[in-house]
């Protein structure tokens, strides 16, 4: 029989696990290498996760001692909303995990966690590109409607 999937917050000793995810979601993204993501912003978002200041936080899958994948959200403000929003921004789970319950587990962790402080909404975006996962997203949430613009600066 296998071990049973296991989401749990992120811990300090899990960075040597967690830092193949994140490595294999910034390739995903094309947001690899040192020219585009350095390494600085990989260790600030890692300590992120653990100063009580910062409104991100990290969850991840785990199996028999295997990290399977990773979720980052946070928590914002809105204009149309009293309590904060969160905002799924990062979501990965290894090649061989894929299909198999681990990235929706994440996502019910998320909203789980996000009803538990009183968040009356979760919402992400993904890339046009990336139809596997819509199959997924399409099942656990809805379209809504909007598109996204961004200006570099």
């Amino acid at each position: 029989m296998t071990e049973q999937l296991s989401i749990r917050p992120v811990n300090r000793e899990d960075f040597p696990a967690w830092k193949p995810l994140w490595d294999g979601y910034n390739a995903f993204y094309g947001r690899s290498g040192s020219t585009t993501l350095p390494e600085e912003i990989t260790h600030a978002t890692w300590s992120r996760f653990f100063d009580a200041y910062e409104p991100v936080h990290a969850m991840v899958a785990e199996r028999s001692g295997q990290l399977l994948g990773l979720v980052h959200f946070l928590f914002h403000r809105s204009t149309t909303l009293i309590a904060p929003i969160c905002y799924l921004q990062d979501l990965f789970t290894v090649e061989a995990a894929r299909g198999k319950g681990v990235g929706r587990a994440l996502i019910e962790a998320v909203y789980e966690h996000a009803k538990a402080v009183g968040s009356p909404r979760v919402y992400w975006q993904t890339h046009e590109t990336n139809t596997v996962a819509m199959r997924l997203y399409d099942q656990v949430a809805d379209k809504s409607g909007f598109l996204v613009y961004r200006k570099a600066l």
